[in-house]
């Protein structure tokens, strides 16, 4: 049996544009209300669903708790949330692994990360009251893999995808199901100027709809990973199983890439 959005309350961080709003739009489509909170441009956005949109910085618990307050006022009950907040921060300007000043790794962290943490912290509780819910994380194949270039964002990427499993082990048995979406490159601002999608691009660019699609496919299959890039599986299973042989592969990889870019992303 389908599951029937009909009348349920989705609400979405970084929702007002790229995967946030794809996601929206996927929802809505199969019937869901729906409340979007985002830096800038979300109570824009929400027109487009005659639904609830709000500014909130995630990495200020005070702002997720009025949102969900709100979103619980004016819409009812959250049924589904999806943590999607996340930013990008390169290894520059050494481009060693450490390279990225400490602002660049703690702004990660409290995004990436905790923007996650606090958002379960603020609407499980209610889900909880109410017999589960739906709780979506974006993270990255950079979370089950590595993103050249990019330490902060593959290091606090991991941490992600180990929240979403810790929710789920923690959870799991008291109704709430946990969707962790991973893909590589998506057609979004993140990608900036790059018209192939650099090394995330290896495997091709996907649409926000693409990843939208696959999150829907995995919450109706009651799958914990969504991995809109069909490959990401098979690297997994061999960075896992043959770790050595992986990290090789990927020096050459970005040996490739620094003679083609003369930087690794």
């Amino acid at each position: 049996m389908s599951m029937d959005y009909n009348g349920k309350v989705v609400a979405i961080t970084g929702g007002a544009r790229g995967i946030g709003l794809a996601m929206a739009r996927a929802f809505h489509k199969a019937g869901a209300k729906i409340a979007l909170a985002d830096l800038e441009g979300a109570a824009e956005a929400a027109v487009e669903f005659s639904g609830y949109g709000a500014h909130v910085d995630v990495t200020d618990e005070a702002q997720i708790e009025s949102f969900v307050k709100m979103v619980t006022s004016t819409l009812g009950p959250i049924d589904v949330f999806v943590s999607n907040a996340g930013i990008l921060r390169v290894d520059a300007p050494s481009w060693d692994a450490a390279g990225a000043d400490d602002a660049a790794w703690q702004a990660s962290f409290e995004v990436n990360v905790m923007g996650a943490v606090r958002s379960a912290r603020q609407v499980w509780p209610g889900m909880k009251a109410n017999g589960g819910g739906v709780f979506v994380l974006v993270a990255s194949a950079a979370g089950l893999l590595a993103q050249i270039g990019a330490s902060s964002y593959t290091a606090t990427k991991h941490a992600a995808v180990s929240f979403a499993e810790s929710l789920s082990i923690a959870h799991g048995d008291e109704g709430l199901q946990v969707v962790c979406v991973c893909p590589q490159a998506v057609r979004t601002d993140m990608l900036g100027d790059s018209e192939d999608g650099g090394i995330a691009g290896a495997d091709g660019i996907v649409e926000p709809a693409d990843v939208a699609h696959e999150m829907m496919a995995a919450i109706e299959e009651k799958r914990f990973l969504a991995l809109p890039h069909a490959s990401v599986a098979g690297y997994e299973n061999a960075r896992a199983s043959q770790r050595d042989r992986w990290l090789g592969g990927m020096r050459k990889f970005r040996r490739v890439v620094v003679e083609q870019r003369g930087r690794p992303v």
